[in-house]
């Protein structure tokens, strides 16, 4: 057990039969009455993120999480297969528990996952990938040239993103997971 002084951004804990990870938090005295922790907390299942306010010195329940390497082997309808790179388990992962990853995955990407009693609770995605786009209109077709413009590219894994007009199919771009935008050329 620990309480509201332990609390900080990434701490895993159980609350409300479900596991949550601390997205942010505040310690707040007012000036009247006693010192209360103001949390955003989100599922780790489904990725809802809630508010949830605790007393100052009331206790919660941390979580201890193992964590793991995992290597993405392949895709096969709505399932994805990893290994683990320790142990060489192979597992499958529902489509929906990757939720707006699945267009960033390479085969072979090694990713950090975080197991409770051998299952896995969250895979952490890089908040950065670098990926080869595939195929993209040409940027001198449109005439453009003088402008900066932004244009459809298609990636490798098949994702869509908005890329400069100076970008061109075979380039290497890095990628923001978390938007979905690109961020620049490498």
């Amino acid at each position: 057990m620990a309480n509201t002084a332990d609390i900080k951004n990434g701490l895993v804990i159980e609350h409300k039969n479900d596991l949550y990870r601390v997205v942010e938090f505040q310690h707040v005295k007012p000036g009247k009455g006693g010192a209360f922790v103001r949390t955003k907390l989100k599922n780790l299942r489904t990725g809802r993120v809630i508010d949830e306010t605790w007393n100052s010195g009331e206790k919660i329940q941390d979580v201890k999480l193992e964590p793991h390497s995992m290597q993405f082997l392949y895709a096969s309808g709505d399932d994805y297969h990893f290994m683990n790179t320790e142990s060489y388990d192979q597992i499958q992962l529902p489509k929906t528990m990757l939720a707006d990853y699945v267009g960033f995955m390479i085969d072979g990407m090694i990713l950090p996952v975080l197991m409770r009693e051998g299952e896995i609770v969250t895979i952490e995605f890089p908040q950065m990938v670098e990926l080869e786009i595939a195929d993209t209109e040409d940027g001198a077709a449109r005439g453009d040239t003088a402008r900066a413009f932004q244009k459809r590219a298609t990636l490798v894994t098949g994702a869509e993103v908005m890329v400069p007009g100076f970008i061109k199919q075979g380039d290497r771009v890095k990628i923001d997971t978390t938007t979905g935008k690109y961020v620049e050329r490498v």
